[in-house]
């Protein structure tokens, strides 16, 4: 799996997408506030819910949790990879580090 910035989404976002933003938390705490365009996908539930959430294995996803301390970006984007996905980046930063930089959250 391969990294991003905060910087990187940013302008991905900015420039019309192209990228598919996984939040890797309880359903719960999307509905608190989530990236923009963000999708809800609690890393136990990937094996199950990936391919109707995720119907493009090759398509750029972005997956996130709460902060670098928070392993469940890990743990979803190892699973889309054992499961095929070829284009899988993990945000660590994750919400605080968005918000921490003044950007917005959806709700």
């Amino acid at each position: 799996m391969k990294n991003i910035s905060r910087e990187e989404i940013k302008g991905i976002l900015e420039n019309g997408g192209g990228v598919t933003i996984v939040e890797a938390l309880a359903e719960r705490y999307w509905k608190d506030g989530h990236l923009p365009g963000a999708i809800q996908l609690d890393y136990p539930e990937v094996r199950d819910r990936a391919g109707e959430v995720l119907p493009d294995k090759d398509a750029k996803i972005v997956v996130y949790c709460a902060n670098e301390a928070c392993q469940n970006s890990v743990k979803a984007a190892g699973e889309l990879e054992a499961l095929g996905y070829t284009n899988v980046y993990e945000y660590a930063g994750g919400k605080q580090d968005w918000v921490e930089a003044g950007l917005e959250l959806e709700r």
